[in-house]
């Protein structure tokens, strides 16, 4: 699993846009993104711990690897 970066919740965002999300909702600082059956939800802070960004990856069923070919491109 390569090393996952720090991020901001808006970047974390639009990287799951690319990857085909939809943003259903906010709810306070919680962004609910959907796609297809499986989802999540990301805490649009500053800054996204490193083990949070891996649980919301789980959440939503989407690689460590996929995510950081998404973020590079």
């Amino acid at each position: 699993m390569p090393k996952l970066p720090h991020i901001s919740g808006a970047h974390a965002v639009r990287i799951f846009e690319r990857m085909g999300f939809v943003v259903m909702r906010q709810n306070g600082s919680h962004i609910v993104l959907r796609k297809g059956l499986s989802g999540c939800v990301i805490p649009n802070h500053k800054e996204i711990k490193i083990g949070t960004l891996a649980s919301v990856l789980r959440q939503a069923g989407v690689s460590a690897e996929e995510f950081m070919r998404v973020l590079h491109d």
